[in-house]
């Protein structure tokens, strides 16, 4: 297998695992609970105690990966994460369960950004956007095998196994590493901000975690607000530092790059949309339509399998129309898939709905790919750490807002019908209000330059004439033909 197909296949190994592992569990928590003597309320807070520690640890893997070396800091993030993954297995308290998650955030804030930075800087631009379709794969599956995989592990085996079976994942993931992926680190690492380091921390893990647990109900209202505003104070303290550091963890400078802005910007709404459908969806079916988890969890599933379905097309589609015509396009196109969940009712046809879904995965996965390729085009080398890191944490933060804001327009349209219990009903309008935000981030792919991406897209770039110009260039060149034939008569 050449390089091209089999370093992304690494990256998206390690990253399939975190990302099934975050959300495997939630299917599983009465049985932990009970096993280890608490309430599954008391081990909800346990569990996001692993979104808090991802949050805080992730601005400080760019600089780490440069100090030490991306391919030996990608291992060792991927050993981290198996050790806490161990201490979850063994935990016999709240307290053992609470340190095992907070290793494994810590492994999994540096396996996430330092991850596609050894993809970036392994893998040519010109094969970039193939690479990353193989990468965005584990992202749109792992939410949605999770909760069936973790119902049928803990119904026919034991909840331990949830985070025994990422060790072998692990361990092969560590060896093609290291014989794999060149060992390249940054020739002259720059200082290490700790103090931007702990105000984007603070800023990043209070926005993050307070979003979290606002979509799960599990603390008063008030500390939910008063977590939100401690991270976006210190958030503004750091956007305040950060402009008289030249090393900054985060460093918002590269904004000015106009596809990175707009892989941002618009990969923020995008984001804050669609994170909210795995969420969202498995509710509908449990509760509203009064399926099992593993049934719910077969027909979400088909939303992966229209997500794995486009990884092959990707590259020819985006050569073919360019990033700017296919992001605006496609935002809307799966906003319309997104809302069209709102649509589903007890007597709605299960086939019908795992084509939508099918569909809907596959333009959904088009736009992730789009989105994580494009906000690398132009970033030069020597900065790509931070543009890994930048990003990273955009994306933590979108896919928090995104589950908060999906849980809140649910119990809103609860009170809104005076209801006490969750029914179908209630989803609707929630689907909608995420369907219209993620539509919203067209406005940011559109405002793009028309050969935006030229440089890992394979499309041509697009020469806009200035007539001005052309004519000063045609009078230039006529004065210099007039100049020769006078010298040439003279």
């Amino acid at each position: 297998m050449n390089k091209e197909r089999l370093i992304p296949l690494i990256v998206a190994a390690a990253l399939f695992m975190e990302n099934m592992d975050s959300t495997v569990i939630a299917t599983s928590l009465p049985a932990i609970a009970a096993d280890i003597g608490t309430s599954p309320l008391t081990l909800k807070l346990a569990i996001t105690s692993y979104l808090l520690s991802l949050a805080i640890f992730i601005p400080a893997s760019g600089w780490t990966a440069d100090r030490f070396g991306a391919r030996n800091v990608f291992s060792v993030a991927i050993a981290v994460f198996m050790i806490g993954s161990i201490g979850c297995a063994v935990s016999s308290s709240v307290t053992d369960f609470v340190v095992a998650r907070t290793l494994q955030g810590l492994g999994g804030a540096m396996m996430t950004p330092v991850g596609r930075l050894v993809l970036l800087r392994s893998i040519d631009k010109s094969t970039l956007v193939s690479a990353m379709a193989w990468v965005t794969v584990p992202a749109l599956v792992g939410p949605v095998v999770g909760p069936p995989l973790g119902g049928f592990i803990t119904t026919y085996f034991s909840w331990h196994w949830i985070f025994l079976i990422n060790i072998p994942v692990g361990l092969i993931g560590i060896v093609l590493a290291q014989r794999y992926i060149d060992p390249i680190r940054s020739e002259n690492p720059e200082r290490f901000d700790l103090y931007g380091m702990v105000l984007a921390g603070v800023g990043v893990g209070g926005i993050a975690f307070g979003l979290s647990v606002a979509g799960l109900n599990l603390l008063p209202w008030t500390v939910v607000i008063a977590l939100i505003g401690l991270g976006s104070i210190s958030m503004t303290l750091y956007v305040m530092h950060a402009r008289r550091t030249d090393s900054p963890v985060l460093d918002l400078t590269l904004l000015r790059l106009p596809t990175l802005r707009a892989s941002i910007y618009g990969g923020f709404l995008f984001r804050l949309g669609v994170g909210a459908l795995p969420f969202l969806l498995p509710l509908l079916m449990q509760i509203g339509f009064g399926l099992s988890p593993f049934s719910s969890g077969l027909v979400t599933f088909s939303s992966a399998v229209g997500a794995m379905g486009m990884k092959t097309l990707a590259a020819r589609i985006i050569r073919t129309f360019g990033f700017r015509n296919i992001m605006t396009v496609n935002a809307i196109v799966s906003s319309a898939f997104l809302a069209a969940c709102a649509l589903f009712t007890v007597t709605t046809p299960l086939l019908l709905i795992m084509i939508i879904l099918v569909v809907g995965g596959f333009f959904r996965s088009l736009q992730f790919t789009a989105i994580n390729t494009l906000a690398y085009a132009d970033v030069e080398p020597e900065r790509m750490s931070r543009a890994t890191t930048l990003v990273s944490v955009n994306q933590q933060l979108a896919i928090s807002a995104g589950v908060a804001l999906g849980a809140f327009s649910v119990e809103t349209t609860m009170l809104y019908h005076h209801s006490t219990e969750l029914t179908a009903a209630d989803f609707g309008p929630g689907f909608l209000v995420v369907s219209v935000l993620a539509a919203m981030s067209c406005y940011y792919f559109f405002r793009m330059p028309a050969d935006a991406g030229h440089q890992v897209s394979g499309r041509r770039m697009v020469v806009i004439s200035d007539p001005t110009r052309e004519s000063e260039a045609e009078e230039e060149a006529a004065r210099e033909t007039v100049t020769a034939r006078d010298q040439k008569l003279s």
